[in-house]
């Protein structure tokens, strides 16, 4: 007999596999890393790699080279640090703003073809749970995901 948490380990490893599949691929303007930072950047404003390298506990190699490819895809801006510090901040740009909303719309527009049959109240269900272990992972990680 499976145990919750095995069964809760094998939906979320299926979870990760089947939402790159709600959105055929060829329709994506982000790929998984920009979609990420991006989204981040867009709650909490422009950031240092350092700052990110905080926020997702990723070493400054990685996020040089993800963010090289985002400034070259001109979904983010390096600026000055708005608070005048001496680190220069990447900053999400308009077409960063489009894509990122595009991006954000077919993931949900996917959603909403297999939750079609739900209730309003078993989506509910499903978003509170799902918040909770995710609140849950951030608490033990140490970095949360800023909420509103």
């Amino acid at each position: 007999m499976d145990m919750p948490l095995d069964r809760i380990e094998r939906e979320t490893m299926l979870l990760g596999r089947y939402m790159h599949l709600l959105t055929p691929r060829e329709e994506w303007r982000l790929d998984r890393s920009a979609y990420i930072l991006l989204s981040r950047i867009e709650v909490e404003g422009p950031m240092s790699i350092s700052q990110l390298s905080d926020a997702f506990g990723l070493d400054a190699s990685t996020l040089n080279r993800q963010t090289a490819a985002m400034l070259r895809a001109g979904v983010v801006e390096r600026i000055p640090d708005p608070d005048g510090g001496i680190a220069r901040k990447f900053a999400i740009t308009d077409e960063g703003v489009r894509r990122l909303d595009g991006d954000r719309s077919r993931n949900v527009a996917g959603l909403a073809k297999v939750m079609a049959d739900w209730t309003p109240e078993e989506a509910e269900q499903l978003a509170v749970s799902l918040s909770r272990l995710n609140l849950s992972i951030e608490r033990l990680d140490g970095r949360p995901w800023p909420r509103d």
